[in-house]
């Protein structure tokens, strides 16, 4: 049996109200103590809430999943954000015998053959790591923005996700990708310079590329399938 909850979904957006992004980062925290966490791709939009978090010195836990695919350049942002503001983002990797059995029998590149091979893929790389991370946690923020994906444009602010029964707070969802882009040039926050190189959203390197001048956010990730297909399993209700 689940436990009651000791605010709902329409009494903690009220305590949000015309809040900015830091205020409301702070609420979280301050309501919901040790129990607020946040998680961090290290793309353009994660790296202004580590900020927003880190400089105002809000007490909320950061971590990262490193799936074990991932680009160079994302470990050095990585690295320079740790030695920017003086922590080390928590960090957690996929099961490692459920890795070598994928590898095993499928290979490293099946998630080009199906999208079910896909999903699976990022399933045990990313959902199954993902669940030890929110385990215990009361509120669970995100980088998520509404322009970024068709998917994306009905989410709220705040929502409930019952499959980790928990509130998702999502400080940036009506910020444009230029305002996080000069939030970014403004204060000088570390940023991973294959966005320079035309990666808008960058995740693992088999699975992400460059987009071109007029397509969509998300057309450098999983590029092979349709935009309706274009989510890992990380933010399912």
């Amino acid at each position: 049996m689940i436990a009651a909850q000791p605010y709902t979904l329409e009494a903690l957006t009220e305590q949000l109200a015309g809040k900015t992004e830091v205020e409301s980062l702070r609420t979280l925290a301050d309501l919901f103590p040790g129990e607020v966490i946040f998680s961090t791709s290290l793309g353009y939009e994660d790296q202004v809430i580590t900020d927003l978090i880190l400089a105002n010195d809000i007490p909320i836990k950061i971590f990262t999943l490193d799936t074990g695919r991932m680009f160079s350049e994302t470990y050095s942002v990585w690295k320079k954000t740790n030695d920017r503001y003086a922590t080390r983002i928590d960090t957690y990797f996929p099961d490692q015998a459920a890795v070598e059995k994928l590898m095993t029998e499928k290979g490293p590149y099946s998630m080009y053959e199906s999208i079910e091979n896909r999903k699976e893929c990022c399933f045990i790389r990313k959902v199954q790591p993902l669940n030890r991370a929110l385990a215990g946690n009361k509120i669970w923020i995100t980088g998520i923005r509404a322009e970024q994906s068709q998917n994306r444009q009905g989410m709220t602010h705040l929502e409930w996700d019952g499959s980790h029964n928990l509130f998702k707070f999502h400080p940036l969802m009506d910020w444009t990708f230029d305002q996080v882009k000069e939030y970014v040039r403004v204060n000088n926050v570390p940023y991973n310079p294959l966005h320079d190189r035309g990666f808008v959203s960058i995740g693992c390197q088999p699975c992400t590329r460059a987009i071109q001048e007029g397509e969509d956010f998300r057309a450098g990730r999983w590029w092979w399938e349709d935009n309706s297909k274009k989510e890992c399993g990380l933010h399912a209700k």
